[in-house]
This record gives C-alpha cells, sequence and structure tokens, in this order.
C-alpha cells in the first residue's frame, strides 16, 4: 500500500483548510485520513501512480498549505518516504528506484514535529542525525535538484 503524507506549513491548520475546501474535500472522501505528524494529514492509495495523481488533485492546495508532501511506496523502500517530486519521476520512469537511494533528507521528529532536515549524499550507511535532540528520525529520499 502506498501512503500520501501532507505536512501543513507552520502557519495553517492543514486539516481545517483541506476539508473546509469542497475539492479538497471530494478529493479526500474516499480515503481514511490519519495523522502520523503534527499538523499532519495522510492517506493509504493502492498505487504511486494514485498517490501522485492525488497529489496533482490537490495541488492547489499543496502549494498554498502545505510544507512538504511525502509518498511512502514500499516497492521502493520499505521504511523511507519520497519527495513528491521524487515519487513523481519514479512513476513517470525518468528515475530508477535504484537510483532513488542517493539523496536524501534525514527530519527529526520531536514531540510529533518534523524538525531540521539534514542533507545527505547516500555513500553506504546514513550517518546519525545530530542537529538537535530528537525522539526519532525519518529519512527522506529527495532529487538531486531538491538536494
Amino acid at each position: 500500500m502506498t501512503q500520501v503524507c501532507i505536512v501543513g506549513s507552520p502557519e495553517v491548520e492543514l486539516r481545517y483548510e483541506l476539508l473546509s475546501r469542497d475539492t479538497a474535500r471530494e478529493a479526500l472522501s474516499t480515503y481514511r485520513l490519519h495523522q502520523p505528524y503534527a499538523n499532519s494529514i495522510a492517506v493509504d492509495t493502492i498505487s504511486l501512480g494514485a498517490a501522485v495523481s492525488l497529489m496533482n488533485d490537490l495541488n492547489w492546495y499543496l502549494v498554498r498549505f502545505a510544507q512538504l508532501t511525502l509518498v511512502t511506496e514500499p516497492s521502493v523502500a520499505e521504511d523511507e518516504w519520497l519527495s513528491r517530486k521524487l515519487a513523481r519521476a519514479i512513476r513517470d520512469g525518468s528515475i530508477t528506484r535504484e537510483q532513488s537511494a542517493e539523496f536524501v533528507h534525514i527530519y527529526g521528529v520531536k514531540d510529533g514535529e518534523l524538525v531540521e532536515p539534514l542533507a545527505v549524499e547516500r555513500d553506504g550507511e546514513l550517518p546519525d542525525y545530530d542537529n538537535t535532540a530528537v525522539d526519532d528520525t525519518v529519512v527522506v529520499r529527495v532529487t538531486e535538484a531538491e538536494f
């Protein structure tokens, strides 16, 4: 199952902004919403193509209210997220699954919020997150341009 997670910008209440608007509410109406991080909404989709399609449907809202949009795709990586741009590139075939692992952002998770990404070019093992004390970390694969 592929998951889409939209993380809201700090100055907005993402859930309210998305669900108070007819078009966004309709696009999300067939999904069960959950909240993996503070000020986020996540849904499970059937495929990477469906995830990219949903993000395209919500693009107007993502540009205005989202700080970050992430995708998990088990066929690419079981325990790492993909950026929206990387998910689209993999779906379109311009980047292979194997090529997707080189550039990553490592986010700290503190009190349920994603904080201070650490940009890393993967060469073997990933380094420990050392920007600040955190409860956990989240690895997000990104395109070279996002890196």
